[in-house]
Parts: C-alpha cells; structure tokens; sequence
C-alpha cells in the first residue's frame, strides 16, 4: 500500500509530447483527488524533453526532500541522430536549417569519432533550453529570435558505443550515459561537427537513473489504473 503523504518515489515512463511538468501535473491530480486533499508536494528529479521517452522518477510527500540529491544520479540514453543535417533547437522541434556533406561518412569514421566524446567535456547547452539567463530561461530569447551566448558547462560522459548506423539513412545510434545537466542534443550536434558534417537528434530514450532501469518503470495509464482499483478498495473496506 502507498503513502504518498509520508513520500513515494515512483518511476514513470515518459510517452511521447510530454513534459516532465505534464507527468507531474498529472500525478497531483490524481492524488489530490485520491486523498481529497488540495495540497500535497510532488516533483521530479531531472527534466526531460517532450521529444523524448523513458525514465522519469517523481517524488511525492516528504520524499520531495530528496529530489535534490537524486538529481545527481547518472543517466543513459539511447539515441538516433540524423547525420548531414541541423536544426536550431538540435532536434525536431524545428525545420532543418543547414545541409552538410555526408559522402565521406563512413562505420570507421564514426567508430574512430565516438570515443572521442568519452570523460569530462565542456559542452555548450542549446538555446532552446531551459537555462537562465538574467532570469529567463533561454528558449525564451530563441523562441522570439533573440540571440544569446550561453557559457560551456563541465559534464562526464561515462560510457557511449554505437548501436547502429544506416549508411543510406545516414541516421546514427548510440548510447550514451552521462551525468546531469548532459544535453544529448548538444551531443549531438558535437558528434555532427566532429564527423565534419551535421547532426541532430531525431528520437530519444531515458532508459536508466541511476539504478532505475525504464524496465522498473510503470506507464501513466496503468499507474491511473491502480489508484481507481486502490480507492475502490479503500471504499469497499468503509
């Protein structure tokens, strides 16, 4: 039985369009109405774009006190990149802008290119980010065409290895996994210019936290189903 009050940690499965915010939302809700309570804390320990899927760990009640120091937890993605390619924001969200020679992008090329990403890097976050400047986020700035210099930040990537590479697609797979505040549409971008070329990502997936695999993960859906059948229980039991 759950005590959302006294604190959960529960791991959701992101779908698709989503914010982390929205998993959030919904899962207040849900509770509030569960505990008929207006109030009740509840957060998530690491943003991931509506672009992506996978693990989202989010914390109600008391155990919110921890979301600071699960934040620290390492992360691992698997992605897919479209070499040839950019796009402002580094991803979909946005019509690609630039084109680039990919005649000369072969499985060794990459295969000599990744490893070059392993270890502390300073990597510089997209504009189409949710990091602050004079107080505003910075895709505020993008999204009106403002221009903004964001400063590199200091990461580790821990481990990343090709999947899969699509010679006529020119689309890559990797997996990456890395410490907070790693922007894999940065990585992205990073791996497109090393390849002397471009790149942006075109699908990815959270499939771990720290020791949270997307396996351990439940959907929103089933998660929705076991609070009705947990409050019909509750109320059988009155």
């Amino acid at each position: 039985m759950w005590d959302f009050v006294s604190g959960e940690i529960l791991a959701f499965d992101k779908p698709l369009h989503w914010t982390s915010f929205d998993v959030v939302a919904k899962v207040r809700y849900n509770l509030c109405r569960l505990l008929k309570t207006k109030k009740l804390k509840v957060g998530h320990t690491g943003t991931l774009d509506p672009l992506a899927t996978g693990v989202v760990i989010i914390c109600t009640g008391r155990k919110t006190k921890m979301i600071e120091s699960l934040q620290y937890d390492v992360k691992e993605y698997i992605a897919t990149l479209q070499l040839g390619a950019t796009t402002p924001s580094y991803d979909l969200e946005k019509e690609v802008d630039k084109t680039y020679p990919t005649a000369h992008i072969t499985r060794e090329l990459i295969e000599q290119t990744i490893p070059l990403f392993l270890g502390e890097q300073w990597q510089v976050p997209p504009v189409f980010s949710a990091v602050q400047i004079n107080g505003k986020r910075a895709y505020e700035f993008a999204r009106k065409g403002e221009k903004v210099e964001l400063r590199p930040k200091l990461l580790k990537i821990d481990e990343i290895e090709v999947l899969a590479f699509d010679h006529e697609k020119m689309q890559l797979t990797i997996r990456v996994v890395c410490s907070k505040g790693t922007y894999i549409r940065a990585l992205a971008r990073d791996i497109g210019e090393r390849l002397d070329s471009g790149a942006h990502l075109i699908a990815l997936r959270r499939t771990r936290v720290g020791s949270t695999k997307i396996e351990d993960c439940i959907t929103i859906d089933d998660f929705l189903k076991q609070l009705n059948e947990e409050n019909t229980r509750s109320n059988e039991v009155r």
